[in-house]
């Protein structure tokens, strides 16, 4: 290894949590990951250290000013015992592109990979291995300066924490299940030149009013439409979207106003590995309701981390309810779901080379 991490080994260490009963991001691993940036060392003093409270001065900035980004991946168990992280570069490259917009302190990506590495292979007993669970990777930044003042901090934690988790959405087998979307007409959540493309905390502090609103329209996500016109398709929650209609897969373009996800990527690479008819457009949310109402929109689904597919079966528009498809898991989003998730297990040839092994 190019960087050397001190490791302090906890005496306490937790009971691990029965894989049966496994719920996302709500138990948490013997250890973490902590390292520290300033102006005068540069990143400096990587370490592993017992899983605990960080000590933070009340005028920190990241309580104030809200300096801070993450990112999020997982760590899997294959049959023959490796350990495999699904594109741990990609997440280093977002670290950058996010930390370029909040004035962060870039982080060399083979530091940030080192670091993933070295705190998972500590805690490599917690890797669930029951179908449809993994480990939880969350790397984050933040500035923990203490003053109080609108400018850019000039000390900065970078910490990991790792959670062995189930499926994101509870599913009796922990395979997929279809959920339900409600369309946000009057709340926005990224704006042209704003930070919609970066993973950072206020992006989904400003959702949750509208998650709000669709948990009261017996919704799991929303779908966030576009800030200007209000009538072009982005996000779902906090994954992509997808939509099929007349055999064509549409998805947002990467405009700035939508999380440029390692899920989605990977999907558009698989689509069109497969020669499926893909498109990175704008679409009108009239345009997806015509063609649910004329039985031309066969599938909808969502891409992300911690999901990895989420298949759609209802769409909720003002007090109308569609159902797309039979109302149950399409097709094609079956079929994506068994590839990544068996390349990610090591149940499917990683053909495209996107699994690193510790």
């Amino acid at each position: 290894m190019k960087y050397n991490f001190t490791i302090q080994r906890t005496t306490a260490p937790k009971q691990k949590p029965n894989p049966d009963t496994l719920r996302f991001g709500k138990q948490f691993t013997d250890h973490m990951f902590m390292m520290d940036w300033s102006t005068e060392k540069g990143w400096h003093d990587g370490r592993i250290i017992p899983y605990g409270p960080i000590a933070l001065d009340p005028a920190a900035s990241v309580l104030h000013y809200s300096q801070q980004m993450f990112e999020g991946l997982k760590a899997y168990k294959t049959e023959d015992g490796r350990i495999l992280l699904f594109r741990p570069d990609m997440n280093a490259k977002r670290t950058n592109s996010t930390n370029e917009r909040m004035c962060i302190p870039q982080m060399p990506e083979d530091l940030f990979v080192e670091a993933v590495k070295a705190v998972v292979d500590v805690d490599r007993d917690w890797i669930p291995e029951k179908f449809g669970t993994s480990l939880y990777i969350r790397p984050f930044i933040f500035a923990d300066e203490a003053f109080l003042g609108v400018h850019a901090a000039h000390h900065y934690k970078f910490c990991i924490i790792l959670s062995p988790v189930g499926p994101y959405y509870e599913s009796s087998d922990g395979g997929l299940t279809a959920n339900s979307i409600f369309v946000e007409q009057h709340y926005v959540r990224a704006v042209p030149g704003g930070t919609g493309f970066a993973k950072v905390g206020g992006n989904y502090a400003g959702s949750l009013k509208a998650q709000e609103k669709a948990a009261e329209k017996g919704c799991e996500q929303v779908l966030w439409l576009d800030s200007i016109e209000h009538d072009y398709v982005e996000e779902i929650g906090t994954s992509n979207a997808f939509f099929v209609i007349d055999g064509e897969i549409i998805t947002a373009p990467l405009a700035g106003t939508i999380l440029p996800g390692i899920t989605r990527n990977s999907v558009l690479a698989l689509l069109r590995k497969w020669g499926m008819n893909v498109s990175e457009r704008r679409l009108k949310i009239s345009d997806v309701l015509k063609a649910g109402e004329e039985g031309r929109l066969q599938e909808v689904f969502a891409t992300g981390t911690a999901a990895v597919i989420s298949p759609v079966g209802r769409l909720v528009f003002e007090d109308k309810s569609f159902t797309i498809g039979n109302g149950g898991v399409g097709e094609l989003a079956n079929k994506l779901y068994s590839t990544l998730y068996g390349i990610q297990t090591g149940k499917v040839e990683d053909d495209m080379g996107w699994t690193v092994s510790l």
